[in-house]
């Protein structure tokens, strides 16, 4: 039979062992929600990038035609500028229901999603 010192040590290092897989696997599971969680705001930020870019063209193109149609090219961009303050007020007025509640959805659906060890490990391979 084991000595008790033996058996003691040997508890000791299973112990240890377990803990430091405990620590590993919880840096892996933050290292990948913090991953996945920064990847879908890049995403969307890159996205609103080109629409901002898009919507900046159209609007311009917008201003100049119905500064054409006035005969005063200023007026037109009063008049796309005077909408997109009534826009901006409404957002304002809006932005728990349609820019802080969403984000703050997805960041914490992101956060509390259950990571599977198996899936984290085969795709750093």
């Amino acid at each position: 039979m084991e000595s008790f010192a033996t058996s003691k040590d040997k508890l000791f290092e299973k112990v240890e062992n377990y803990a430091n897989t405990s620590i590993d696997l919880l840096k892996l599971n933050a290292v990948e929600k913090s991953a996945d969680v920064v990847s879908s705001l890049a995403h969307r930020i890159v996205l609103l990038s080109i629409v901002a870019m898009f919507t900046l063209f159209i609007n311009i193109g917008v201003s100049m035609y119905i500064g054409k149609l006035l005969n005063e090219y200023y007026l037109g961009f009063f008049i796309v500028s005077t909408f997109y303050l009534v826009l901006a007020m409404i957002v304002y007025l809006f932005r728990n229901r349609f820019l802080k509640m969403p984000i703050s959805n997805m960041v914490i659906t992101k956060l509390l999603k259950k990571v599977d060890l198996d899936d984290v490990l085969n795709t750093s391979k």
